[in-house]
């Protein structure tokens, strides 16, 4: 039997133990904030984190009583760094006799793949974006694993498309179901009060990093169709600069100040408190070019908003369009000023999405993706290489 796997009798409720190999510790975006909800509310798995940059998340992870380490890999041309840093992680393998190095990330999976081998321990990863035929997702496939955790079938058919094809599980993200309860927040009114927005006129909103992909500049492109059917309308964007993109912020201050929108768009910059920014949005826009999965989507969802998002990617996998919110392409400003006006046009509509919305969203629970998560690392463990 392989070092550290579960044998055919063990219990499905006995401990697993997973190394996980993080390759940053900042939260930047949504793949963080996977690997947060998993350590939070996977149980019955004693959870080792090995993270390869400095960041807020090993302390958080550590006040959760996880064990966690800090490893400088360096660049990858870091070549003697990134050796180091792998015999490192093979050893505390060993030591902490686990039964699964996990890759997250394909970045994270460079790393543990080697580890894994080294340390003659099972390996899987999980592939939290939709893979590109480029170096980086090439070599995280070619390295050994039992399995890789898609998070999305479209993101499943594009890792397929690497060789060697690897066993996949489709696991869905999730959400806070308790953190996104309308319920349990202010009314939409309130929080305009309370975060400096105006109390009249529709406000359409988004949530996410700036960066192109996400879309910012749609909005904004479209908003001037908008105001023509509604003057009153206002659009905020939530959310910082990304540090592979630090110029895209002021690229969208220009758009707004050629198109001129001065009055019409606000940036709020990052905001810790989504679910209240989201709360007060009358139309929440998730505008990204094939989103690998889109939790910014579930979490608007859950508060029963009018959701206006991405047609290809994972929001068409979570979205049926007319139903539970509106599908609009890619870099189309004009299809979605139109999606957004169908909302304003339609107040029984944006209801009617809304409601359904929020039912909808109660399949992605955070605690449900964590669950299935820790079932599919099990069967990762238990299939033989």
């Amino acid at each position: 039997m392989t070092r550290g796997t579960l044998s055919a009798g063990s219990a499905p409720d006995a401990p697993l133990r997973v190394l996980v190999v993080m390759p940053l510790a900042t939260a930047l975006g949504g793949g963080e904030q996977m690997l947060r909800q998993l350590l939070r509310h996977g149980h019955g798995v004693e959870w080792v984190v090995v993270f390869l940059r400095d960041g807020p998340m090993i302390e958080e992870t550590r006040a959760l009583g996880i064990e966690s380490h800090l490893l400088v890999a360096g660049r990858f041309r870091e070549i003697g760094k990134r050796t180091s840093a792998v015999r490192r992680i093979a050893a505390l393998a060993r030591e902490r006799r686990v039964h699964l190095v996990l890759g997250w990330m394909a970045a994270g999976q460079i790393m543990a793949g080697a580890a894994a081998w080294l340390a003659r321990v099972p390996c899987g990863w999980f592939q939290v974006g939709t893979p590109r035929p480029d170096w980086l997702d090439r070599i995280a496939t070619r390295l050994p694993a039992r399995g890789v955790l898609v998070l999305s079938r479209q993101s499943g058919e594009a890792q397929a498309r690497l060789r060697p094809v690897r066993r996949q599980r489709l696991v869905y993200p999730g959400t806070s179901l308790e953190a996104f309860d309308a319920a349990a927040l202010p009314t939409s009114a309130e929080l305009r009060r309370q975060l400096g927005l105006p109390s009249t006129g529709a406000l359409i909103g988004m949530v996410g990093r700036l960066q192109r992909w996400k879309g910012m500049h749609v909005l904004i492109e479209a908003m001037p169709a908008v105001l023509r059917a509604h003057p009153a309308a206002q659009a905020v964007i939530v959310g910082g600069v990304h540090e592979t993109e630090p110029d895209y912020a002021a690229q969208l201050v220009l758009k707004v100040r050629g198109l001129g929108l001065e009055d019409a768009v606000r940036f709020a910059g990052y905001q810790s408190n989504t679910a209240e920014w989201m709360q007060a949005m009358d139309v929440v826009v998730h505008a990204s070019d094939r989103e690998p999965f889109g939790i910014v989507v579930i979490e608007a969802m859950a508060l029963g908003k009018p959701v206006v998002a991405g047609r290809e990617g994972g929001p068409a996998e979570i979205i049926t369009d007319g139903v539970d919110g509106l599908l609009a392409p890619y870099g189309d400003a004009a299809a979605l000023a139109g999606a957004i006006c169908r909302y304003l046009d339609d107040p029984a509509l944006a209801a009617r999405c809304g409601a359904a919305a929020r039912l909808r969203a109660a399949a992605f629970g955070d605690r449900r993706y964590a669950s299935e998560t820790v079932a599919a690392l099990r069967s990762f463990v238990g299939t033989p290489c």
